[in-house]
């Protein structure tokens, strides 16, 4: 049962969240494809894979296996695999493209990092994403044959292996790669042997004054209630400017006013049904940079006490995969794989997974994470030894 509030209680969201992105109950009426799951998790993060695989996998009926997520993205391309919020890499809904590029390039372009000698200006970069649309029309490109074609259209400082990344440089025009991406010029193509491609995503985007209010709304109705200052974080926009987008919107009634543990937050108009018990009981194993640890706010409810200082990377979260019981943080936990034995160590964090429900529970979802994985898993519970992002 719901019921209409406008003093939302943490249990309450947290109820709403679980159930909306599939963890509640996977496999649940309207996330029963890799595209749906994908579109409530508002994007699964890629920049890992396996791990954003494993995040949409687990979140389908019971039996699905990364198998399926890698036919969405490579067979039926149903799922792309390209730059979303943050200029991070993620798993997002072919059919929402138009809606992602269209308000992803209506952000505002934060500091440029680079120096002077490296960086871009406005005109180099309309021109390195024109010539990025062009070279891609046809086949996917690797990296390499994507930069020739780029200084062909363009000039040789293009080209220029100027940007110092992981003990190499390289050319200039790549500082633009998820702008490229934002505008609908670029997306990346099935690897070609250990070489990544990138292709044309054939999309048009959105006009921004379109995209950035359905987007919000999405954003508010897989994640609310959340304040203008938890949509900034998300998305990686100046909180100054999305502060202003939640006041248009408030003021055009898109958008409506709650309280939330005692604090204003926003939901969605019309979006203000919770339900009015705390979340199922259950256990849930969630991979590197998973959508619900990164966006579900206050921080600290979701991840309470010692949960903070164990599972939080320097505050950040998905640097650890984590344990969910009931819908907060009570572990961490590592995956190592060897032939088709996943042997999975989980590091229990506080008490909640001393019941031995809880246990028994913990040892079936091992279960499945080891079948999303097409391979067979052994629980251990200890410590885990890797540290963040291993």
């Amino acid at each position: 049962m719901t019921k209409k509030t406008a003093d939302v209680t943490w249990p309450q969201a947290n109820a709403r969240r679980l159930g909306r992105q599939g963890l509640a109950a996977p496999g649940s009426p309207g996330l029963t494809s890799p595209a749906a799951v994908a579109a409530a998790m508002l994007g699964a993060h890629a920049q890992v894979l396996s791990a954003g695989e494993l995040s949409v996998a687990l979140r389908l009926a019971p039996g699905a296996t990364r198998a399926d997520v890698r036919h969405a993205l490579w067979t039926d391309r149903t799922l792309v695999k390209t730059y979303g919020p943050r200029g991070t890499v993620h798993l997002l809904p072919t059919a929402d493209l138009p809606m992602w590029t269209g308000a992803l390039s209506a952000v505002p372009a934060g500091k440029n990092p680079w120096p002077d000698g490296v960086r871009m200006t406005p005109e180099q970069t309309d021109e390195v994403v024109a010539a990025v649309r062009d070279a891609l029309a046809g086949e996917p490109l690797t990296v390499d044959e994507l930069t020739e074609a780029i200084v062909a259209r363009t000039g040789p400082w293009a080209g220029e292996r100027v940007m110092e990344a992981f003990q190499d440089k390289w050319p200039r025009w790549r500082q633009i790669t998820h702008t490229a991406a934002h505008r609908g010029a670029l997306a990346f193509g099935p690897n070609r042997g250990r070489n990544v491609t990138y292709t044309s995503p054939k999309v048009t985007p959105m006009d921004g004054r379109e995209a950035l209010p359905e987007l919000v709304h999405r954003y508010l109705r897989a994640y609310g209630p959340a304040t203008p200052a938890d949509f900034a974080r998300w998305l990686g926009a100046p909180p100054a400017w999305v502060g202003r987008l939640f006041t248009d919107l408030a003021a055009g009634d898109r958008i409506a006013e709650v309280t939330f543990e005692g604090a204003p937050a926003w939901v969605a108009q019309g979006d203000a049904a919770f339900p009015d018990r705390e979340p199922a009981r259950g256990v849930r194993l969630l991979p590197y940079f998973d959508a619900y640890a990164i966006a579900c706010r206050p921080r600290d409810r979701l991840f309470p006490g010692a949960a903070h200082g164990r599972a939080l990377a320097g505050g950040q979260a998905g640097n650890y995969p984590v344990v969910l019981v009931d819908g907060v943080v009570a572990g961490v936990w590592h995956q190592r794989r060897s032939g088709r034995r996943v042997a999975v160590t989980v590091e229990p964090v506080g008490e909640a997974l001393e019941r031995a429900a809880a246990r028994d529970e913990l040892a079936r979802e091992a279960e499945r994470v080891g079948a999303a994985l097409e391979g067979r898993a052994e629980l251990t519970v200890g410590t885990v030894t890797v540290g963040p992002h291993a």
